[in-house]
C-alpha cells in the first residue's frame, strides 16, 4: 500500500475512532489504538515501514514535549512539591517493584524486568484530572495532591527510563558506569536549565520582533527538536529530551502565549500523536496476547494494585485519612500515555517482546475503563462514612 494512503488511513481512522470513544466517555487514545488494530487486522498494514516508524517516533517526541510544555507548571509544582513528593515516590516505587518482580516470576531477562517496572510507574495526568473533575473532587486536598503527584510520577518515570536505557547500552551495572549515567543525565539537565534561564528568554524576545509569520511557533518546534536531538547525543532517548525541553519552555512567557500553545497542540495532536498511538495498535500482536494468559492477567492486576498500595502508603504518611488515601491510590491507576512511549522505546530497542508489549496495551485499556468506576465507589464510601459518623 502506498505510504500516503497508509498515512491517510491512519489519521482518518484514528480521529474517527477517537471521536467515537470520546463520545462514549473514554479517552480518544483508546480509539486511536483501536484504529491501528483495525488496520493491521483488516487492511494488513504492518509496523515495519520505515516512514511510519519515523512519523510514530516524531509522535512520541511531540506527545511528551507537549505534556511538558502545556501540562507542567513549575511554579505550581514548586508550591506543592513537599506534600506531593512522598506520595509520588511511593506511588512510583511500589509499582516499579511489582513490575520487576512480575518479570522475574516469568523468567524474563533482567533488562526486560526493568522495563516492565518502569511501565508500571506513570499516571495519566489528563485521565486523572478528567475523572476528578467529573466527580467534583479536583479542588479538594487529595485532588490537588493527586494532580501534582501525577506530574511527578511521569517525571520520575522518565528518569527511570533514562537510567534503564543507559543500563541497556552498557549491558552491565557497575559503579563507574552508574556515575557515567548520572553524569550524562545531570549534564544534559544543567545545559537545558542554563538555556532556559539565560539564552532562550533572550532568543524568544528577538523572535517576537521578527516579521516572518509564525516565528514564535517555529521557535518552539525548533526547541522541541533540538532538545530531543541533544538528548540523543548524550546517550539518552529523544523523548526524555523533548519532555525536559517542554518543561523548560513552559517557564518562558513569550513562548507560552495561548495562541502558540494552541498551534503546538494542533500540530502535535492533529498529526503526529494520533499516528503514534495508531502505530501502537499496529504493533500489537493479538496472537501473542492470546497466549499470554496468566501473565497478561497478573500484569493488569499488579499494575493497578501497585498504584493503589503505593499511593495509599505515601498519602497516609503525609497525613491523609484512610478514605482519602484510598481515593489518592485509586486515582493513580489510569495509564494513557507515557507508559505507551516507554514500551515503544523498549520495543524499538529490541528489549521487550510482543507478549509484554501487547499485555501492556491491554492494561492501559483496562485501567481507563475501571478507574472511574473504582474512584466513584471509593468516594461514595467516604461520603457514606461521613453520614454514619454524623
Amino acid at each position: 500500500m502506498h505510504i500516503l494512503l497508509q498515512i491517510l488511513l491512519l489519521l482518518l481512522l484514528a480521529k474517527a475512532f477517537g471521536e467515537f470513544f470520546e463520545r462514549m466517555g473514554f479517552p480518544s487514545v483508546l480509539g486511536e489504538i483501536s484504529a491501528g488494530l483495525l488496520l493491521v487486522s483488516v487492511f494488513l498494514l504492518t509496523p515495519e515501514d520505515e516512514i511510519l516508524k519515523f512519523l510514530a517516533g516524531l509522535g512520541a517526541i511531540f506527545f511528551l514535549f507537549t505534556a511538558g510544555y502545556k501540562e507542567t507548571n513549575l511554579h505550581e509544582l514548586r508550591a506543592t512539591f513537599k506534600q506531593s513528593l512522598l506520595p509520588a515516590t511511593f506511588g512510583v516505587t511500589v509499582p516499579f517493584i511489582f513490575g520487576f518482580l512480575l518479570g522475574k516470576m516469568f523468567n524474563f531477562p533482567f533488562l526486560e524486568c526493568l522495563f516492565i517496572g518502569v511501565v508500571f510507574t506513570p499516571t495519566s495526568i489528563g485521565m486523572t484530572v478528567r475523572t476528578l473533575i467529573d466527580l467534583d473532587y479536583l479542588s479538594t486536598r487529595v485532588g490537588s495532591i493527586r494532580l501534582n503527584a501525577s506530574i511527578l510520577d511521569d517525571i520520575l518515570c522518565l528518569f527511570l527510563l533514562a537510567v534503564v536505557i543507559q543500563i541497556s547500552l552498557y549491558h552491565k551495572v557497575l559503579a563507574g558506569q552508574l556515575l557515567t549515567m548520572g553524569g550524562k543525565l545531570a549534564a544534559f539537565i544543567i545545559i537545558m536549565v542554563i538555556l532556559g534561564l539565560h539564552i532562550l528568554p533572550k532568543l524568544f524576545e528577538y523572535i517576537q520582533k521578527m516579521h516572518v509569520e509564525e516565528a514564535i511557533f517555529t521557535g518552539v518546534i525548533v526547541v522541541a527538536l533540538f532538545s530531543a536531538f541533544l538528548a540523543e547525543k548524550f546517550g539518552l532517548h529523544a523523548v526524555i529530551g523533548a519532555f525536559i525541553g517542554g518543561i523548560i519552555l513552559s517557564t518562558i512567557p513569550i513562548a507560552k502565549i495561548q495562541d502558540v500553545q494552541d498551534k503546538v497542540s494542533g500540530f502535535s495532536y492533529g498529526i503526529f500523536v494520533p499516528i503514534f498511538f495508531a502505530f501502537i495498535g499496529l504493533s500489537v500482536d493479538l496472537s501473542a496476547l492470546s497466549t499470554a494468559g496468566l501473565f497478561a492477567a497478573l500484569l493488569i492486576i499488579l499494575a493497578l494494585a501497585g498504584k493503589v498500595i503505593g499511593g495509599f502508603i505515601g498519602s497516609k504518611l503525609v497525613g491523609l485519612d484512610s478514605y482519602d488515601s484510598l481515593i489518592y491510590g485509586v486515582g493513580g491507576m489510569p495509564r494513557v500515555g507515557v507508559e505507551l512511549v516507554v514500551i515503544a522505546v523498549a520495543r524499538s530497542m529490541g528489549i521487550i517482546g510482543p507478549e509484554v508489549f501487547s499485555a501492556v496495551v491491554l492494561m492501559v485499556a483496562v485501567s481507563v475503563i475501571v478507574t472511574p468506576l473504582f474512584l466513584k465507589y471509593t468516594i461514595e464510601l467516604k461520603e457514606r462514612s461521613k453520614r454514619i459518623a454524623s
